[in-house]
């Protein structure tokens, strides 16, 4: 029997031990262009005695840590001493562990490990989903999520012939629709009760664009069209059943500037009446560095290279959906169909590299408690 409404909570996290962050380069250069948003930010939130900033979705922290480095870094330079507290939110299946050796630079590049560089700064977890509250009201100076709050609370439908919101039919994408407007909302709100007022929200989420891009689809292929094309090819094969096709549907919605907007448009909303405005709300273009590298290196690098760069990519974030969708079987054929899977996609990319690309579409928003 196929679980259906499927919690988010129960079966998602990013791929673990650092290989999150080391694969996934694009997310962090979309990240590093928040930094003059934050800086600017920063010099309006109000100055209480502690500086309290949250990361939401954060992973294994790796993304973002330059990032908060260098704001670290200023806000020190500055002669602002006050105490910083920074809390890393994610679902309890993260890999915590590498996120708090990596602060303490015991992981990863030890020179933005600024738990250690600088002092009065504190980091802390929370293994709880973004869609709850996860501090004390009236709290946090500034909040920050970049490439998380895609992810629904929980699936509204299976998806029968496609394995994302993106390629669903009409009813289908309805759904989704509708359950992501409902925990956007619900975002909000619990992020309101949390910021102080004057604190901030800002945000950077997968979403489509004004040209109908979205992550995977900017010209040349369809990444999710490809998952759906190997997956269902594994199926043909008699890998697989219909039903773990079925059950590989992703728990995401891509929403569009509207639906972004919408909670803040509507001055007689619940997000409205929090207090939250819409500051600010554009798309944003992030190039697939992998893409990049490969186009200035086609004289050196063959197009297995690339392809060995692209695809592990796309599996340090879209790996557990497929697992979940084989959770009946024995954890090593569970292993073997998964390599097999993105094996498959590998020998696409690496017979014909044109048009393969993982290109980020971000919808930016900056929100204010007022």
């Amino acid at each position: 029997m196929s679980n259906t409404n499927l919690n988010t909570q129960s079966v998602l996290s990013m791929k673990g031990e650092g290989y999150y962050s080391q694969k996934t380069i694009g997310a962090k250069n979309a990240i590093d262009k928040m930094e003059l948003l934050i800086d600017q930010a920063l010099k309006t939130i109000p100055k209480n005695d502690i500086l309290k900033i949250a990361d939401f979705g954060s992973a294994d922290g790796g993304t973002s840590q330059q990032m908060w480095f260098n704001i670290i870094e200023k806000i020190k330079n500055s002669g602002d001493n006050r105490q910083i507290e920074i809390l890393y939110t994610d679902l309890a299946s993260n890999d915590f562990s590498v996120l708090f050796r990596m602060m303490q630079g015991m992981h990863g590049n030890s020179d933005f490990a600024y738990q250690k560089k600088f002092e009065n700064v504190f980091v802390h977890g929370c293994g709880t989903g973004f869609h709850d509250q996860l501090m004390s009201d009236n709290s946090l100076s500034l909040g920050f999520s970049a490439t998380a709050m895609h992810y629904v609370s929980e699936r509204p439908c299976l998806i029968q012939n496609h394995v994302h919101m993106v390629g669903s039919n009409e009813d289908e994408k309805a759904q989704f629709k509708k359950q992501a407007l409902k925990d956007w909302e619900t975002i909000l709100i619990n992020r309101s009760k949390e910021l102080v007022s004057g604190g901030r929200f800002i945000c950077i989420n997968f979403g489509i664009d004004e040209e109908g891009r979205h992550l995977g689809n900017t010209g040349g292929h369809n990444m999710f069209n490809n998952f759906a094309k190997h997956w269902k090819n594994l199926e043909k094969d008699g890998v697989i059943t219909n039903e773990e096709f079925i059950n590989a549907t992703f728990t995401q919605h891509y929403r569009t500037i509207e639906e972004f907007r919408k909670p803040f448009d509507d001055p007689n909303s619940p997000v409205s009446k929090s207090g939250l405005i819409l500051k600010s709300c554009k798309t944003m273009f992030t190039d697939c560095p992998f893409k990049v590298h490969y186009n200035n290196n086609k004289s050196s690098m063959t197009s297995r290279e690339y392809a060995e760069t692209l695809i592990p990519t796309m599996r340090s974030w879209s790996e557990t959906v497929f697992k979940t969708a084989l959770e009946k079987r024995k954890p090593e054929e569970i292993n073997k169909i998964v390599d097999q899977f993105y094996n498959s996609y590998l020998e696409e990319v690496a017979n014909k590299p044109d048009g393969h690309a993982m290109d980020y579409i971000h919808v930016v928003m900056d929100i204010e408690k007022v």
